[in-house]
């Protein structure tokens, strides 16, 4: 309910506080700013603002609404740059949110291969470490594209990419090192302290449930958000790590065995709505295929 340009105005009343400011912020008179907000008041039905000496600050019906008019605006702006994009000169832009405890092997190829077809292209990439606030973040319009696991019940589109496989990493002297490629069984390791990952990360339920069914519960040594700091933990002996394949690099003196069971975990790209042209060609950078609905 309520006009964008009225949602403007409520937005930068209640972030400056103040009427008098919020007028100079968007160039109007006060009288203009203060018409529309009554009449956007109007519609909703309740006083969204309430003014209080030297500030004014939203009622419980005005903070109820503002994320809806945020969602509604950011929407309105992705729209435009949508439409905008690759016409009358203007530049394109990729806004991207991701897990970089799993996304993190794919994205660079992928950013540097778009790159080459849009050179004066701007990427910005928000980084999650919270895999449960990827997609609420999402939802509110804060990029163009996730990468991540695919949230449950997700309203709009997704696009499939591939599957991520975790490694067990181990010092390269551990009696369990094995230079021969064979699967590791999870179940030798029952008895050690583990490094584990922080309980946010969406790569802590993965190894819980993997070792769960290889009949144990890890104990933890240290836990970790990043799965670069899990590999160097494990080369210090702390401990094993599951960690992505992409997360162990060449410079760190370890040892990585496929475990048994095997444990990963179905990325994609989504979106909220129909994705435009040039995020779409992101995507087919990324390797995914449109999931139909």
């Amino acid at each position: 309910m309520g006009t964008l340009r009225q949602m403007e105005y409520l937005l930068a009343v209640v972030e400056e506080e103040s009427f008098t400011r919020a007028a100079h912020r968007l160039s109007v008179s006060q009288a203009t700013l203060s018409h529309q907000l009554k009449a956007l008041e109007e519609t909703v039905g309740q006083p969204l603002v309430e003014r209080l000496p030297g500030r004014v600050l939203p009622t419980q019906m005005g903070r109820e609404y503002l994320p809806h008019a945020i969602t509604a605006l950011r929407s309105a702006a992705a729209a435009r740059r949508a439409v905008m994009a690759g016409h009358d000169g203007e530049p394109v832009s990729l806004r991207l949110a991701v897990l970089p405890s799993l996304a993190s092997g794919v994205l660079p190829g992928a950013i540097r291969a778009w790159r080459d077809a849009h050179p004066d292209a701007e990427v910005s990439m928000l980084e999650f470490l919270d895999g449960d606030r990827l997609p609420r973040e999402m939802l509110r319009g804060v990029a163009d594209l996730a990468v991540g696991p695919v949230p449950d019940g997700w309203p709009g589109e997704v696009y499939p990419l591939y599957r991520e496989e975790l490694v067990v990493v181990l010092p390269a002297d551990d009696v369990c090192a094995d230079a021969t490629g064979t699967p590791l069984d999870l179940a030798l390791l029952a008895d050690r302290d583990w490094v584990l990952h922080s309980e946010s990360n969406p790569l802590a339920s993965l190894v819980l449930r993997a070792c769960a069914r290889a009949g144990f519960t890890p104990r933890a040594a240290v836990s970790t958000h990043h799965p670069a700091a899990a590999v160097r933990l494990a080369a210090a002996g702390l401990g094993p790590a599951l960690v992505p394949r992409a997360s162990v690099s060449d410079d760190v003196a370890v040892t990585w065995r496929v475990p048994r069971p095997e444990v990963g975990c179905d990325l994609a790209a989504y979106t909220r709505g129909p994705a435009a042209p040039h995020v779409m060609a992101f995507v087919r950078a990324l390797g995914g295929t449109e999931l139909g609905r």
